[in-house]
């Protein structure tokens, strides 16, 4: 093993740096982040179900308020406005307006299921530390 010295590097005893201790250097710093990673993930709270449920809940929920939210729009035009054409000015404004309308609810939606969904989690958490 080649010994070269680091202008940057502490020198060790009999003045040289082994290229094995600049791995072993590098190895500690990386088991020091393992160790940190795995302390993370153990002092987490939430369970892999309640990670589904924090997933699912909003993503299912907001499914369901969009398609709910596209029904009513196309009941509501074609009672209001009858059959309107893609490429009239009026079929390009509707769009607009659902595009944003939609938009507004979805995130109206999401928010409320998110914050939801932390609720149910923080409600397990309160029972099970009882």
């Amino acid at each position: 093993m080649t010994d070269y010295r680091h202008d940057d590097a502490p020198a060790h005893a009999g003045g040289s740096y082994s290229a094995a201790d600049d791995v072993v250097a590098k190895l500690d710093a990386v088991n020091a982040k393992v160790d940190e990673m795995r302390a993370k993930i153990e002092n987490d709270p939430d369970s892999m179900g309640d990670k589904i449920l924090k997933a699912a809940l909003p993503s299912v929920a907001g499914l369901v308020a969009g398609k709910l939210f596209q029904v009513a729009w196309n009941r509501g035009t074609a009672r209001r406005f009858g059959e309107v054409g893609e490429g009239s000015a009026k079929g390009f404004l509707l769009s607009v307006a659902f595009a944003g309308l939609s938009a507004a609810v979805g995130a109206a939606v999401s928010q409320l299921s998110n914050r939801s969904s932390q609720a149910l989690v923080d409600r397990r958490h309160a029972r099970r530390n009882r």
